[in-house]
């Protein structure tokens, strides 16, 4: 028996549209289905893709714990690996979904990782939130030769400030409850009214604005702070 084979489609950063014809094709004929989800909640990859989806597919949730302390859970991959493991052995092909790109600080990595050695797996490019921030905004990310930095907003106050200081652009990452911290480097650095805040890219509900002028102290998940030292890159 031929073994299936497991696609990890980036499916984008929100917009349905924004889905490859590669990433559509092969979510059409893929009889099983498998996306990540909270714990007690539906899952966002699968409503971005709901409406392509052509019926009857087995359907694997792959359940996350939220809270920081446990992610990535370990033995919630172990699971994943396992249970997709016995489709591909039966020769079915699976479609995984991945949010944005699966390369891209995706979870699918902590997947690929166990199951790459014994199964076939390719993974299929999607459009990265990096690049819908920037589309949102109207602002290239970088030209020439502008160096840029994409860089985590968990990394310490002291850490972040030093590679903002030798990065032409920047895009911040993983803002979330770190938005304070992320602020205060940013304006301690002299480039607070060269940055803008972007959230939920792509989808209905998105906004964007001057990183002065976003209010709280907490950003939703799906957040990214845009910096470009000329503040703008063609300038």
């Amino acid at each position: 028996m031929t073994k299936g084979t497991l696609y990890g489609l980036g499916i984008g950063p929100g917009d349905p549209d924004l889905i490859t014809l590669k990433a559509y094709n092969i979510l059409r004929r893929a009889p099983v289905l498998a996306y990540p989800a909270a714990e007690e909640q539906d899952s966002l990859a699968r409503s971005i893709v709901e409406r392509h989806l052509p019926g009857g597919q087995i359907e694997v949730p792959i359940r996350m714990p939220m809270r920081v302390e446990r992610f990535p859970a370990q033995e919630v991959y172990d699971w994943a690996a396992e249970e997709l493991g016995k489709h591909l052995d039966e020769g079915r092909d699976i479609a995984c979904l991945c949010e944005g790109d699966p390369f891209f600080y995706g979870s699918f990595s902590f997947l690929f990782e166990r199951m790459v050695e014994h199964h076939n797996v390719q993974v299929v490019p999607g459009v990265s939130s990096l690049t819908g921030c920037a589309a949102v905004l109207g602002a290239p990310l970088a030209t020439r030769n502008d160096t840029l930095a994409v860089l985590p907003a968990t990394l310490k106050a002291e850490e972040l400030a030093a590679r903002l200081h030798v990065a032409d652009a920047a895009a911040i990452i993983k803002v979330g409850r770190h938005i304070e911290k992320v602020r205060a480097v940013l304006r301690e650095c002299g480039l607070e009214e060269n940055a803008h805040y972007v959230e939920r890219a792509t989808m209905d509900n998105q906004q964007w604005m001057p990183l002065s002028e976003m209010a709280g102290a907490n950003a939703p998940y799906f957040s990214m702070v845009l910096m470009h030292r000329r503040g703008a890159a063609w300038a």
